[in-house]
């Protein structure tokens, strides 16, 4: 059997002391550590904004199609003319689809802010230990719905609007996309879905026995039985829940991802790109060897992080002033 088992020489050297640690502390191979990590980041993260002087953090709670509620994040530059039109981006925050907060993602979403004019939306979905599929997916949607109802109240471009996120987040992030294609009201310019969770089946080179830091195939399994709530065997889960099993990849939007060398979503990312190319979609990934999963957050001072940063900066600020698509009336 091919498989990926990360040796310590395998991590990049500048980050094999962070691997070490990230080891210690990050041990997600049973549903009750699920449980506790989420919890201690609910206690410690909810309700811290950004402290950055140049953006204008705010709490919203938006009603969804179903009648229930969900407290979405709102980031916008303070000093951004009202008579301007910024980019729109659902950003969807990582962990699994089972943990996870908006201010998690605060860090990456200062950096967008400060690329180009954005107005950011992240919403605080509901995660599979409360309500397995489809109700992230629902929740985002309702939030994407959202953005674009209100684009002009948020001085946002309604025929700008980008989604993204990382780990599952970007994960759901192309769910989101397939599923916005195929309902026709939501019209997609852009997405950067950061080292997206994608195939459940977990057959790929670089998952098989995976035991690289952050996150393995232990962690994995354990998250998409939680997602699907353990009807994997059952029936074929659907594309919007595991894009990996997208059928048509046609008219999806133009797309930016990177990933590490040695974490357990690299093949299955790397099937995802070579898919939206052969379906003439502009898309583009870079590998980072030896960077296991997060890197970029939880490695920021590797040359792999520093190089990811930039290139994802890059690449969004070309994005916002390149990528544009007419909303239907």
């Amino acid at each position: 059997m091919k498989h990926l088992k990360v040796t310590h020489k395998m991590i990049a050297k500048d980050m094999r002391m962070k691997a070490v640690l990230l080891r210690l502390l990050i041990r997600l191979n049973n549903k009750k550590k699920f449980q506790r990590y989420q919890n201690l980041l609910r206690k410690r993260l909810v309700g811290k904004h950004s402290e950055d002087p140049l953006i204008s953090t705010e709490e919203k709670y938006i009603s969804c199609s179903d009648g229930h509620k969900i407290r979405i994040c709102i980031y916008r530059p303070k000093n951004f003319s009202s008579q301007s039109q910024a980019t729109g981006l659902l950003w969807l925050h990582g962990g699994g689809y089972a943990l996870g907060v908006p201010e998690l993602e605060v860090p990456t979403i200062e950096q967008f802010i400060h690329a180009s004019d954005t107005v950011v939306i992240s919403p605080d979905y509901r995660l599979s230990l409360e309500k397995p599929f489809p109700a992230a997916l629902n929740d985002a949607y309702d939030s994407l719905l959202w953005l674009k109802n209100n684009a002009i109240k948020l001085n946002v471009n309604p025929n700008q609007i980008f989604i993204g996120g990382e780990s599952a987040g970007g994960g759901l992030a192309c769910c989101l996309s397939a599923y916005a294609r195929d309902k026709g009201e939501v019209q997609i310019a852009y997405q950067m879905p950061l080292y997206p969770m994608l195939d459940d089946r977990m057959q790929t080179d670089s998952m098989q026995n995976n035991n690289a830091p952050v996150w393995n195939a232990v962690s994995n399994k354990i998250a998409w039985e939680l997602y699907l709530n353990g009807d994997q065997q059952k029936s074929t889960p659907a594309p919007y829940a595991a894009p990996a099993r997208l059928k048509d990849y046609r008219n999806l939007p133009p797309t930016f991802t990177f990933v590490g060398s040695i974490e357990p979503f690299r093949d299955e990312v790397l099937t995802y790109v070579r898919n939206l190319k052969a379906a003439n979609v502009p898309a583009e990934v870079k590998v980072y060897k030896g960077a296991f999963h997060a890197f970029d957050r939880l490695a920021p001072k590797s040359q792999a992080a520093k190089s990811a940063t930039h290139s994802m900066l890059e690449q969004y600020k070309k994005a916002t002033e390149k990528y544009f698509k007419q909303q239907r009336i």
